[in-house]
């Protein structure tokens, strides 16, 4: 398994493991958000092996007045279902994390759907606490 940044070419594999979280979005669509993301300073890193793409994180910063440094936010992670449970996604967090820490995070954040229980699980066993509660509003 290789971790690297995503690129365009990767947008329909990326949509149909995000369609897969419930989340539906064309390679078009998400193409055109790498896109966006990579001119604000943002990624997205991919997990993959001969088979292709079976994995990726996407990540952001976020300049705060209330820290030394930025905040790292992991905002969506996904595993194939089928390869789950093999360290993928571990090592997809782990490479988030160097990566936030190389550009000078001081903490990094997670953000999991409130129905994910699994997840919730899968980051607290990695050392992530339930710190706050983050609310949203559909604009």
């Amino acid at each position: 398994m290789h971790i690297r940044d995503a690129t365009p070419g990767e947008a329909p594999a990326l949509a149909g493991l995000i369609s897969g979280l419930g989340f539906p979005a064309t390679a078009e669509e998400v193409a055109a958000r790498l896109q966006v993301q990579a001119a604000m300073g943002m990624g997205t890193l991919v997990a993959e092996t001969s088979e292709g793409v079976i994995g990726w994180a996407s990540w952001s910063l976020m300049p705060v007045l209330h820290r030394a440094g930025p905040v790292g936010r992991l905002s969506m992670m996904v595993v194939t279902e089928r390869l789950r449970g093999h360290g993928i996604g571990r090592a997809l967090v782990e490479a988030v994390e160097r990566r936030c820490r190389d550009l000078g995070c001081v903490l990094v954040e997670v953000t999991s759907n409130t129905g994910l229980k699994d997840a919730h699980a899968f980051y607290e066993a990695l050392g992530y606490a339930r710190t706050s509660y983050r609310f949203a509003r559909t604009l």
